[in-house]
């Protein structure tokens, strides 16, 4: 981790150093840090709105974006994702510096215009993500395991909304005892779905409580290549036979990737 980074996140942490303002998720030599800041921001009536800040800094920030995800018990799903640009538009200013404290104060200043603009919540369909950082342009392609799912329907639903909203094509699939999750989309938007799954409390524990997710791994990541087909949509798949999970990967011009990644987890 880079001098700068590092005194970045010292001083976050004096900063946000109230109960539950500021918790580190992660941190990874070749991932980088994962960590959430909880504040409150001016909305509509002056009244105050909480906001669960997540970000991701790579291993190359500030040289690059951080990826950025937006929660509130008081926003639409909509509207996350519409602060969540405005968020990244401001860090594409930013540059080559640390940024995350003048992102937090931006929006602490600028929340109540952003949703008073006529576009926000307006639907999920409409919504649109940041795809022009250097780092991140076009397709990309991701392949995730799970151990286990306690709480299947409830699970499955989640996963099914984070894809839609994030506009993620793709499979989740079911064979067995294997449960993988095949992605395609926006990188940034990825990286905020591996977010959502590592943070939210998506299943329950063996006596029945809501948990999170810590039985995830990331197989595979790359950007798309010719061979691969397009998903056009996303898709909860179970398949009875190996077979004809193989099949699955095999029009999907991902043979090798099933051979090299699928089959191992039989073992």
């Amino acid at each position: 981790m880079a001098e700068p980074v590092r005194e970045e996140l010292s001083a976050l942490a004096a900063i946000f150093c109230g109960p539950h303002e500021w918790e580190v998720l992660s941190r990874s030599e070749t991932d980088g840090t994962v960590f959430r800041i909880h504040t409150k921001a001016e909305g509509f009536m002056d009244a105050d709105i909480p906001l669960e800040l997540v970000f991701h800094l790579p291993v190359n920030y500030p040289s690059c974006l951080p990826g950025i995800s937006v929660n509130s018990e008081r926003l639409t799903r909509a509207q996350c994702v519409t602060v969540k640009e405005k968020l990244l538009e401001q860090a594409e200013s930013l540059m080559s510096e640390p940024m995350v404290h003048e992102l937090v104060l931006w929006i602490q200043q600028n929340l109540r215009h952003i949703l008073n603009q006529p576009e926000t919540g307006s639907g999920n369909e409409k919504c649109t993500f940041s795809t022009s950082t250097t780092m991140n342009d076009g397709l990309w392609i991701t392949l995730l395991h799970l151990d286990h799912m306690r709480a299947k329907t409830k699970y499955v639903k989640t996963v099914e909304k984070w894809a839609s909203d994030l506009r993620l094509t793709g499979r989740l699939m079911f064979m067995g005892k294997i449960i993988l999750i095949l992605l395609q989309g926006d990188r940034n938007n990825l990286k905020e779905y591996l977010i959502l799954q590592k943070t939210s409390k998506v299943d329950v524990d063996s006596s029945g409580k809501k948990c999170k997710e810590k039985m995830i791994s990331v197989l595979f990541e790359t950007k798309v290549q010719t061979e691969h087909k397009r998903f056009l949509a996303f898709e909860v798949k179970e398949y009875s036979a190996l077979d004809e999970l193989q099949k699955e990967f095999e029009t999907a011009g991902l043979k090798k990737l099933f051979s090299e990644f699928v089959l191992a987890l039989r073992e």
